[in-house]
């Protein structure tokens, strides 16, 4: 059974040989291969080469095209910092004063920007993988994307001091996602990864007035182009559990904060849940045995309807044993 095949017969709640291991590999991917990361963010060569490699590596079942925050920021007029050992920051977010959104413009996801370059990354990988590896693309989540935007700080002080922008706000948010989403589809990704962090630091009344609306309609527009939805919010969402599979995401990712006796009661048996072990203490500082077990509780307290990984991105510097024992875990498993 290729991963394609698998990842299919999961979300349609059909037999499949063994569990799926699909971790999210950034910095990792990069350094296993001794290559710059700002090279990597930056080039879809490297990116998608590296990527190529993973799938040598591991047993695992997706190319990821995942690598920093800021590919949208950048083209609407950011200005980013890169590093060679980690990803890039930006140092000053461009939409300065609310009024400025006025006149904010969409950038085209095909103008060769950052998001061009995502978008030849999925061309890229998609010739040389054709049909039998899922290629995950990613946008930003409307919360993410307006944090990018106005920074932390000043947009939890507009959540309080101006709803109504913070409305139009993420209205435009959506719109650029779905854009950049529904181009990286036409390019050859089966799966678009939806990062939205900062939605685990408001409260259930504020995600599910103001975030999760526009979180359904950029799963619905991804669903239309053709393409599965994984929802990916680091940090204790265990007050959002309920609301997550509301999104219509069919894979839900769930960081390590969360306690896993309290999946299942809150979000049913229907969503497929990834994770939720701990990146650094149940991976990179752990054992291979330990990475094993801890493994194996998530999948007996989720059940079959689980993907193997931990809660966040697998940390750089974590042994290539543990990685390996995470994989062959979910190998185990047929």
């Amino acid at each position: 059974m290729t991963p394609t095949e698998r990842l299919r017969r999961l979300l349609a709640g059909e037999t499949v040989d063994r569990l799926l291991c699909m971790p999210i590999f950034m910095v990792w991917a990069a350094q296993d291969a001794g290559v710059s990361y700002a090279d990597y963010v930056r080039d879809y060569h490297v990116l998608g080469d590296c990527q190529l490699r993973l799938l040598e590596l591991l047993p695992l079942d997706v190319a990821q095209l995942i690598s920093d925050p800021y590919r949208e920021t950048a083209d609407i007029g950011g200005e980013l910092q890169y590093y060679d050992d980690g990803p890039p920051r930006c140092l000053r977010p461009p939409l300065a004063e609310k009024t400025d959104l006025l006149g904010l413009r969409q950038p085209d996801p095909l103008g060769g920007g950052r998001m061009t370059d995502r978008v030849h990354g999925a061309q890229y990988l998609r010739e040389r993988l054709g049909e039998s590896t899922p290629i995950m693309g990613w946008v930003e989540g409307p919360i993410a994307q307006a944090v990018d935007l106005r920074g932390m700080t000043q947009f939890m002080l507009d959540l309080v001091d101006d709803p109504a922008f913070v409305r139009d706000l993420l209205d435009w948010t959506v719109e650029l996602e779905i854009a950049f989403a529904q181009a990286q589809v036409a390019a050859g990704c089966q799966l678009i990864g939806i990062g939205d962090a900062a939605a685990s630091l408001v409260s259930a009344r504020i995600y599910e007035e103001l975030i999760l609306p526009g979180e359904q309609r950029l799963v619905q527009a991804i669903h239309a182009a053709g393409a599965v939805a994984r929802l990916h919010i680091c940090g204790n969402t265990t007050h959002l559990l309920a609301l997550l599979p509301q999104t219509g995401c069919e894979i839900i990712d769930l960081d390590h904060l969360v306690p896993l006796e309290a999946v299942r009661p809150a979000m049913g048996p229907a969503p497929v849940v990834l994770g939720n072990f701990d990146p650094v203490a149940g991976l990179l500082q752990a054992t291979a045995a330990e990475v094993w077990a801890r493994c194996r509780q998530c999948h007996e307290t989720l059940g079959a309807r689980h993907i193997v990984g931990p809660g966040c991105e697998v940390p750089p510097g974590t042994p290539r044993a543990n990685i390996q024992a995470m994989c062959e875990y979910a190998a185990s498993t047929h």
